[in-house]
């Protein structure tokens, strides 16, 4: 999967050599930057944005005050939304999303999974797919000094242990591989893999991805709502949802949307839940709808679909995240409740049956 961390459709300038001697070619996560990524638009990014994080560092060492306890609380969300600082991120989503309570509540359980016999099917299915995690990236590499290779084998055996019924599916891997480099603790790790899997996403990852299919749905109906000009684009060419938007949900936009843009995304899920995947995407796609609805065909729709996610638009990911909680307007938790049961039941129906008992 290809990084998504390039600041295109921006103009080169003379000095682009020199802004390449000054900035890494590999970045802050390890993540190593592509052949044709522009440095001299990225260093202008970030010149921009250091004086954001450095603001937003102070502002959030003074909240902290060394604690290693945080209650939920109106000011707390203003500040998550404003962007958590890289040093407190795994404290913060630890705690906002109930993985330290369940931590603490269970202590040695994550080391008793891996101690604990294993099926050999999940065992085959996690290691062939540990080498195609991040290979851009140095610290998933063997020769990298620690390799979290490793680790990101232990949190996804200790997962699907825990959690027969997912075991292991395909998407998990990035996730769980995005957690260790920013929490650098296995333990930690699987327990905020336990909060999405659990709490945030539940059945996004069961094997008939039941949640990850509502939401689909539960999206294409706010577009309609929200967007009608693409609804009406999507319903011309027969495109259904899942086939533009299931890896946004699935993977968490990881591999779709720049790297500092995910996380500032996934600071917001980990504090207010999934209502935050449903903002981005209706954003994109509403900041988009002149492009999407210039599509002549199903190919054309795909496309546009994947040249929305790129850009300064999503580069310049402080901005980003302050128009996902203005442009797409209100988007209440009531609201999604009533759609998800709405459609939950209506998928149960065609893929089940209806005298299925599955709630």
């Amino acid at each position: 999967m290809e990084k998504k961390n390039k600041a295109t459709d921006r103009t080169r300038s003379p000095v682009d050599g020199r802004a390449k001697d000054r900035v890494d070619s590999v970045d802050p996560y390890g993540f190593e930057r592509s052949k044709d990524f522009d440095y001299e638009s990225y260093e202008e990014l970030m010149s921009e944005y250091l004086v954001v994080l450095t603001r937003r560092s102070i502002k959030w060492s003074k909240l902290l005050k060394g604690k290693r306890k945080v209650q939920k609380n109106v000011k707390l969300k203003r500040y998550v939304r404003k962007g958590i600082p890289n040093e407190h991120r795994a404290l913060i989503w630890m705690a906002a999303s109930g993985a330290q309570d369940q931590l603490e509540k269970n202590p040695g359980y994550y080391q008793s999974l891996l101690r604990a016999e294993h099926d050999p099917k999940l065992v085959e299915t996690i290691c062939t797919d540990l080498n195609r995690t991040f290979p851009d990236n140095v610290q998933f590499r063997k020769t990298s000094n620690p390799c979290l290779q490793k680790a990101l084998y232990n949190v996804l055996l200790a997962t699907g242990y825990h959690n027969p019924v997912v075991g292991y599916c395909q998407g998990m891997n990035f996730i769980a591989g995005y957690l260790l480099i920013i929490t650098k603790d296995e333990e930690k790790s699987f327990w905020l893999m336990e909060a999405l899997l659990a709490r945030i996403l539940p059945d996004y990852y069961s094997p008939v991805m039941l949640g990850l299919k509502t939401d689909q749905e539960v999206l294409g109906e706010l577009v309609k709502v929200k967007i009608p000009g693409v609804w009406q684009t999507m319903m011309d060419h027969n495109v259904m949802w899942t086939l533009v938007v299931s890896r946004w949900f699935i993977c968490l936009y990881i591999d779709v949307l720049p790297v500092e843009t995910v996380l500032r995304i996934w600071d917001c899920l980990f504090y207010e839940g999934s209502k935050i995947l449903f903002r981005v995407a209706l954003t994109l796609i509403q900041h988009n709808q002149a492009l999407i609805q210039q599509a002549q065909s199903l190919p054309d729709v795909c496309q546009s679909f994947k040249q929305i996610t790129h850009g300064p638009f999503v580069d310049e990911c402080h901005t980003f995240m302050q128009k996902i909680f203005a442009e797409p307007g209100s988007l209440s938790m009531a609201t999604l409740t009533k759609l998800r049961a709405t459609f939950r039941a209506r998928i149960i129906t065609e893929e089940l049956g209806p005298t299925d008992p599955e709630s």
